[in-house]
């Protein structure tokens, strides 16, 4: 049976130019989006689209609910069948407009690729996701060994990581030169450092403690003075893998940056489960700020500036993406709350100001 239908492939390639030049999507959105097509085409046998029909919709809903994930052997969460299904919506919307397919595909009928509303709200629920406190990143930090380059290297990573709230896969192309220990900063240069959006703009470190800023500190000193790195270098590179006795075997490092992110996540999931915890992946760290920062700033001056060193141009972004509430923190706040103090009524209001200016300028955007 054919694996393929030339026609749907010369369709689906200018759509993915489309999604590429036009809608500006990076290669791993338009990857998921030519996941969920294929899905599609394998339930259908790889029928033209032009022959698209609403019946075919409601059968491959069926279809998705019954099939599992490959990896966990589980059935597909509803979230996947949910960004599926909607892919191939506005996938099939697209080719009603195309010369060749108008006459063929009724708009209207892509409707049919709706989930229930109940199950959309399953879908789009958002639930707790676990968080590491700054006292168990330290701790995996403390008891980390750092004899060799290698152990140096991967200590400092998650040191790296708390101090800055860099995102792995900027982390994994940072250069020396985009550190500067005398503004205890970071450069995060689009040209250079693979950052969300592709956007440049400079932070500063989280004060997270000097022993942390010491650790990275120190792994710098190590790669420019011991090692004679230059500043092209990468922050974070490769391990050198040799044969040795006809076994290969991690030898030192390789000038050269990781190819993704994935060696980090390695790293974090060896890291914590060493010490006995959950593993907790890079990108919640940029939580466990969030929630420091929620301590810490006294002012909404304060808290947009903790913000934009997350690289968020809105402080609502910082508020609804990272701002939840753990749970034990939220029985700390209210068991402070039912005890009797004085608040000022000029700073709530200062606050509350704040809040209503910035959510009428994303608005207004």
């Amino acid at each position: 049976m054919s694996k393929h239908n030339p026609e749907n492939e010369r369709i689906k390639r200018k759509y993915f130019i489309f999604l590429k030049e036009a809608k500006r999507q990076d290669e791993s959105s338009i990857d998921g989006v030519a996941k969920a097509i294929s899905r599609f085409e394998e339930y259908t046998k790889y029928r033209d689209f032009k022959a698209f029909h609403f019946e075919q919709a409601v059968g491959f809903k069926t279809h998705l609910s019954k099939q599992v994930n490959q990896k966990t052997g589980r059935p597909l969460s509803k979230a996947t069948m949910n960004s599926t299904v909607r892919y191939l919506k506005t996938f099939f919307q697209w080719l009603a407009m195309q010369s060749g397919y108008k006459s063929r595909i009724n708009y209207s009928e892509t409707e049919y690729f709706n989930l229930s509303e109940k199950d959309v709200r399953i879908a789009t629920a958002r639930r707790d996701k676990p968080v590491p406190t700054i006292e168990q990143i330290k701790r995996v930090i403390n008891e980390m060994p750092y004899s060799s380059d290698i152990e140096k290297r991967d200590r400092a990573l998650i040191a790296f990581t708390l101090l800055t709230g860099a995102r792995d896969s900027a982390i994994a192309s940072i250069k020396l030169k985009h550190i500067d220990f005398t503004s205890d900063s970071i450069f995060q240069d689009a040209r250079d450092v693979k950052t969300k959006f592709s956007k440049t703009f400079k932070s500063y470190f989280f004060p997270v403690g000097d022993d942390i800023r010491q650790i990275v500190e120190d792994w710098m000193i190590h790669l420019k003075d011991k090692l004679l790195w230059g500043n092209n270098d990468p922050l974070f590179p490769q391990t050198l893998i040799e044969s040795c006795e006809r076994k290969f075997k991690a030898t030192g490092l390789k000038r050269e940056h990781w190819s993704s992110a994935a060696p980090i996540r390695k790293n974090f999931r060896e890291s914590f489960e060493r010490v006995g915890l959950p593993y907790f992946n890079p990108h919640s760290f940029r939580n466990t700020l969030v929630g420091l920062g929620e301590t810490l700033c006294k002012s909404p001056e304060e808290f947009k500036a903790w913000s934009q060193n997350l690289g968020h141009e809105g402080v609502l972004t910082t508020f609804y993406s990272y701002g939840e509430v753990q749970p034990q923190r939220q029985s700390d706040i209210f068991q402070k709350l039912k005890q009797p103090c004085e608040r000022s009524h000029q700073d709530i209001d200062k606050i509350a100001r704040a809040v209503v200016r910035e959510m009428q300028s994303q608005v207004i955007g």
